[in-house]
This record gives C-alpha cells, structure tokens and sequence, in this order.
C-alpha cells in the first residue's frame, strides 16, 4: 500500500485536529498532506483547517447516502473517526461507505473508531478483573456488557459490523488526556480543563472523596498512537484487529488526590484559588454542577478508576507505541495546563452537549 486517502472525522476537535496536525507536519512518513481529508461540521470549521492546507469538507455523518458518496469521491482507504464514541449510527454509515468502495473498486477499507476509558471502568460497570490490555478476550467482555453503557455498545457495534461488512476495524482508547493541542480550532481537551475552570469559579479546589486511580496521556502521545497504528495499516503489517484489536493509550496512572493537591498548590501559588488544598466536594450533584455536566456522567468521567495497562504493556506497545509523558513530567508542567485554560477558555468541545442530549435534558445556561 501507499498514498492511501485518509478521511478524519472530528477534525476540529482537540484529538482529531492534532492528529491532523501530525500528518501535516509530517511525523507519520507514509502520510502526505494531500491524503488528507478532513470533516468538520461547520463552514467556520472547515475555513479554519483549509487554511492549513488541508482539504475539508463539511459532512453530515448520518446521512448514510452522503457518507457513501464522500468515501467514494474521495477515494478513501482509511477512517479515522473521532466524531462520536456514542452514537453507533455514525460509525456503521463509514463503515458501510468503505464497504461499498471495496465492492466498487476492490481496494480495502480499514476503520479507527475512537471509544473512550469511561467503558473500562468500574464506575460504568466493567468488572475490576477483566480488563489486561494483552488478552483477546476483551471484546467477549464488552459484548456481554454493552446493553449498560453506550460506548461499550458502540465499540460492539463497530466491531461486528466491521467484520460483517469486510472492513478491517480497530479501537483507540484514549484516557485522560492532556497537554495542549496543535489543531486548527480546538486546542483544549475536556477532563482536566473543566476540571481546571470549575476551581478557577469556584477560587477552590475540590476534589471527590475517594481517592481513586485513573490513566492519563499527553495529547502528544495520544496522537502518535493514532499516526503508529496508520503507519502499520498503510504498511500492510496487519496490526491487530477486530475483535483483537483494541489499544489502550495508558502512558501512566495517576489517583486523583495526587492531581488535585498538586493542582491546588499551583492555582494558590498564583493566588487563583483560596487555599493550596482540595476540598472535598459536598455531593455528587455538587460535583456535576460545577463541571457542568449531567450528574449520571460526572462519576463515570471524573471520578471513576480504572485497571488499564501501563506504558509499553498491551497492542498499543506491541506496535512500538513508546509514550514520553509521565506524571513527573506533568507535574513540572502543570502551569502549562492552567495557562491554557486561562488563555483559551472552554474546550470548543460538542462531548458535553452530547452528554446532555444522551441525558435528555437540556443543558443548563
């Protein structure tokens, strides 16, 4: 293979548009600009990564027909989908338009669905024993579990119907992820910069009473995963796939009560906050609150551990992903982390409106 068209979807968002920004800078060899197809949602969007470069079009990805049609014009060998890790609907419509190519022209298709750590965690429902980012059996897991949380059930969905369709498909896990992003439009990820804004309102720190471990990436790290496994399909070294081909982007783990601390002394020191120490927070619906998300979300994201792999364990080191970010390395960085928020505000994020919807509520003004 080579010269395969890429088509990103999320490419304004703060993964996609890096891993965009990677492919333009040339970090992945086998990617050249011109392979490059981004979707976007808007035409502000779109004026904003054409200005890169890189051409983008607006795509709606529920309308079955359109998608078929871009995938087809396009000429495209590889998705990358970053759009939603909710709604199934959108990945079967990729999913079938590269079906239809390879019926068409007899080229390949392969599929890179974003789900997200929320499903791996016990807060969700995982079982603490079933998740070793080395086994196979991850998926007969998920399956079993995805009736109680939609990204399991999207993840599923993908997967089989991927296999269904002859499309190669393979899941990104990305944790918790920080650092600031080199997109065209949106710069900020989601978890630590809510996190940062609601201390900044509130002038306090708070933090959830248990103090439990999650996995954490650097934005940087997170899209050199994405840019190894696409070197490998492009390639042709047939990286793990379908029902074996999940990686888990854990670069280090991290409790929550180390971050919160350490976040506390940082915004004190700067005199941004009250006091240099977290301060539990008074209820669940506190908490929700002041992250600003439906409270059935906020345990599930912010206050729920995981078992995941750590650096260098699991498919994502297998195919000789080596992360350069640890918790050190964040800690020495930190102010970096609140300068961005500072600088650039909120996240131009659709996850919480998304959460909101999945809720059925509006979102509060």
């Amino acid at each position: 293979m080579g010269g395969e068209n890429i088509l990103v979807t999320g490419a304004a968002g703060f993964i996609g548009g890096s891993i965009v920004a990677d492919f333009v800078a040339g970090i992945v060899p086998s990617v050249k600009q011109e392979n490059i197809v981004a979707a976007v949602r808007s035409e502000e969007q779109a004026k904003a990564i054409s200005d890169t470069g890189v051409k983008a079009i607006r795509l709606d990805l529920s309308n079955a027909d359109a998608v078929a049609d871009s995938i087809q014009a396009q000429d495209i060998s590889i998705v990358i989908h970053l759009a939603s890790s909710l709604y199934a609907n959108l990945a079967v419509n990729l999913i079938d338009g590269l079906s239809k190519r390879e019926e068409a022209t007899g080229k390949h298709g392969h599929f890179i669905h974003t789900s997200g750590m929320s499903a791996f965690m016990a807060g969700s429902g995982w079982p603490a024993d079933k998740l070793n980012a080395t086994s196979d059996d991850i998926f007969e897991t998920e399956k079993r579990l995805a009736d109680s949380y939609p990204v399991r059930s999207t993840d599923v969905t993908v997967i089989e119907h991927a296999q269904a369709k002859g499309v190669d498909s393979y899941i990104v896990i990305p944790c918790i992820t920080h650092g600031t992003g080199t997109g065209a439009w949106n710069q900020l990820s989601v978890n630590l910069p809510i996190s940062i804004r609601a201390s900044l309102d509130a002038k306090q720190v708070h933090r959830f009473q248990e103090d439990i471990t999650a996995s954490y990436v650097h934005v940087s790290d997170l899209t050199a995963l994405y840019g190894r496994l696409t070197e490998k399909i492009i390639q042709n070294e047939k990286p793990p796939s379908g029902q074996k081909g999940y990686y888990f982007s854990t670069a280090y783990q991290m409790s929550s009560r180390e971050f919160s601390e350490q976040l506390a002394a940082a915004l004190y020191t700067r005199g941004l906050v009250s006091s240099d120490q977290p301060k539990v927070w008074s209820s669940l619906e506190a908490a929700a609150a002041g992250h600003g998300v439906p409270v059935e979300f906020v345990h599930h994201i912010w206050n729920s551990g995981d078992v995941a792999s750590t650096s260098g364990i699991g498919k994502a080191g297998k195919i000789g992903w080596a992360p350069q970010w640890d918790k050190a390395r964040l800690f020495s960085n930190i102010n970096n982390e609140i300068d961005a928020v500072l600088e650039l505000g909120q996240a131009k994020s659709s996850l919480v409106d998304a959460l909101w919807a999945t809720a059925g509520r509006p979102k509060p003004n």
